[in-house]
């Protein structure tokens, strides 16, 4: 659990929830939505550990007083984290841990915080059994609602809560994170930062694994001799996805951005702007070897292949036609 001031971004936010305790207005209910790694549970805790200090000082907690450090530990009482079985929220769920529990007054604070992630997981018969609590709150009560799609909550829920849309956050702030606070090279960080589209989460996730690299490595010794492999070899190449096809998505991801930086290359004839500017032979090699109508095509095919990867479309066919395409585009 962190404090606000550990926070990368959000700020009007944080501001929006700082002045919300400071002038006493705090809402029963909130909804926090954004992609995983957003900051939806970094806003969360601190929130709550705000909310529940026993010496804010300017909008922060103190870090310092019982409370706190109970907070910093995961184990203040006042600080519910509803659980749940992976398929769901089921409504037994929510009346057993929020609606049965709610009657019970704080034990040492002001609020009684319930953080309930993965929200969008309620069904409608957790989401009805939730409004009950929604509609006639105890004073004491403050409910923490995380969702990845506010969308699946039901229009009386979402009528009921203060909405907070995450929004993505600067590259450059990610980035002086990255390289100033995680000691992440410079390379590596425009990396994450390209990949993480305004999303610290995964920036940081991303910088902290191997994945990155090895599907990196892959994907340019793939490019590299995919105009000399036989078409039929293809399938044998893919075998590599065999039992990591959950990398699939990031390494069409890794292949689009690759593309764009020859394609970059290819018009302004520096590597200035490159992210990959450590491959900057290779980049130089395809811009030679490939005309501007066989590279938009290439981008183009990627782009369509990234929608049926996320739409769960027969990934490895999908890769598969993929390389043809850009095959044929590159001769």
């Amino acid at each position: 659990m962190a404090g606000f001031r550990d926070i990368i971004g959000h700020e009007q936010i944080i501001s929006n929830l700082q002045n919300a305790v400071h002038r006493d207005q705090v809402s029963h209910a909130y909804l926090l939505n954004g992609p995983d790694g957003s900051g939806k549970m970094m806003l969360a805790e601190a929130f709550a550990m705000l909310l529940l200090c026993e010496d804010p000082q300017g909008g922060e907690a103190c870090g310092k007083c019982r409370s706190c450090r109970q907070a910093l530990g995961h184990n203040q009482p006042d600080i519910i984290y509803v659980t749940h079985e992976k398929a769901g929220i089921s409504v037994d769920d929510v009346r057993q841990q929020i609606n049965r529990d709610v009657e019970i007054r704080p034990y040492s604070s002001r609020y009684k915080v319930y953080i309930v992630d993965e929200a969008e997981k309620m069904n409608v018969q957790a989401q009805n059994a939730l409004l009950k609590t929604l509609e006639e709150p105890p004073a004491y009560v403050v409910i923490l609602l995380l969702t990845t799609n506010a969308d699946a909550l039901l229009p009386t829920i979402l009528s009921r809560c203060v909405r907070i849309n995450l929004k993505a956050v600067e590259d450059g702030r990610i980035r002086i994170h990255l390289v100033r606070d995680l000691s992440v090279p410079d390379e590596t960080a425009d990396l994450c930062v390209a990949f993480a589209q305004g999303n610290v989460g995964r920036a940081m996730a991303l910088a902290s694994s191997k994945q990155l690299e090895e599907l990196k490595e892959y994907a340019f010794s793939l490019i590299v001799k995919l105009n000399r492999l036989p078409t039929y070899e293809l399938v044998s190449e893919l075998e590599f996805f065999d039992n990591r096809k959950e990398d699939i998505p990031l390494f069409s991801d890794l292949l689009l951005l690759l593309f764009r930086d020859v394609l970059l290359y290819k018009s302004a004839g520096s590597r200035e702007r490159l992210i990959f500017q450590d491959q900057t032979g290779l980049i130089r090699q395809i811009a030679g070897e490939s005309s501007f109508a066989g590279l938009n095509e290439i981008l183009a095919a990627l782009q369509t292949a990234d929608q049926r990867i996320r739409m769960n479309v027969n990934a490895s066919l999908t890769l598969e036609m993929l390389l043809l395409e850009i095959k044929e585009n590159m001769e």
